[in-house]
């Protein structure tokens, strides 16, 4: 089954554009160096948008305002095939949702998907991926191969889960006892992830003991993440490699967990926060501040954290 083409019509009302009532036809996005009549591509800045005139591109996403030139002077006629847009890579995405969500539907032979789950309408399941009974994955979702779907787990529409990811395993909460024996609290929550949630190859996400772990719609989770049991985590959050996350934290809409980032049990992060590379968070703390970066060990303000790494290298 091969992808549908988008027409400039289609791509309008995707973009919420004024239509033209062009009909021309597209049917992959592509690199300048590879483009030809029927690929798409985008341009940023001046030096990109000559390069892309300068390929047999069919479309060329451009920013509004943007010279139909070369960046040496050299100014061509304006070209029918740029589109100004306001955010052209933001636009060169959504056409690739769009034709991704018309990939076949698959369910591999080597996949395990228990009695009393439930897969919706046009969503793909890898080779070995399994799903136990209980839990409910929504429609338009792709599961790659090896992942570990438990009962305990519900999963929204359009959602992307990678290789190798385990979802609604039981969380690390143990209780000990007065001998120093460990026996497991109870682990019987669930975990809820949203509609249009990305998750990266070898990322776990736990279930929640009691109550449910949720991750927010549209939140993007890089690969070899783990989030713990009982964390909320909201929309629209980002998350990059090798974040970790223990129990009982929340992550308000919107934050930026960069590379590396730790966060102790019962951390609060607030709306837009930004947390930089390998920050660490102390269990308990409260962070706050739309836009607002930290980092370091314990994360501090990016100035009163370049002010604390200026006196260290003082007493060397």
């Amino acid at each position: 089954m091969s992808k549908p083409g988008i027409t400039i019509k289609g791509i309008e009302e995707l973009l919420g554009l004024e239509e033209s009532g062009e009909e021309r036809e597209f049917s992959r996005l592509s690199g300048y160096e590879e483009a030809d009549a029927s690929s798409i591509v985008f341009a940023e800045d001046q030096t990109a948008l000559a390069k892309a005139l300068a390929s047999s591109a069919g479309l060329i996403f451009a920013p509004i305002g943007a010279p139909i030139g070369a960046p040496i002077g050299v100014v061509h006629e304006e070209d029918a095939r740029v589109l100004q847009v306001k955010y052209p890579k933001h636009a060169f995405a959504l056409c690739g949702r769009w034709m991704d969500g018309f990939e076949p539907v698959v369910i591999h032979p080597s996949a395990v998907i228990d009695a009393g789950a439930s897969v919706g309408c046009g969503t793909s399941v890898g080779a070995g991926t399994v799903i136990e009974g209980g839990a409910i994955v929504g429609e338009g979702c792709t599961i790659a191969s090896n992942v570990t779907i438990y009962g305990s787990v519900v999963i929204g529409d359009r959602v992307l889960v990678q290789s190798g990811a385990v979802l609604g395993a039981m969380g690390f909460g143990y209780v000990r006892g007065e001998d120093g024996s460990y026996v497991r609290f109870p682990q019987q929550g669930r975990l809820v992830i949203e509609d249009e949630v990305e998750i990266g190859a070898n990322t776990t996400i736990d279930r929640g003991a009691l109550g449910e772990t949720r991750i927010g719609r549209g939140t993007k989770i890089d690969n070899q993440v783990h989030i713990g049991h009982n964390c909320r985590i909201g929309k629209n959050v980002v998350m990059a490699a090798q974040v970790g996350i223990s129990g009982s934290c929340v992550v308000e809409d919107g934050a930026v967990l960069a590379g590396q980032v730790g966060l102790g049990d019962h951390v609060h992060i607030g709306p837009g926060v930004i947390l930089g590379g390998a920050a660490g968070v102390f269990p308990g703390k409260h962070l706050e501040g739309p836009g607002q970066m930290f980092m370091g060990v314990p994360a501090e303000p990016v100035k009163e954290y370049l002010k604390t790494m200026a006196r260290v290298r003082r007493l060397k």
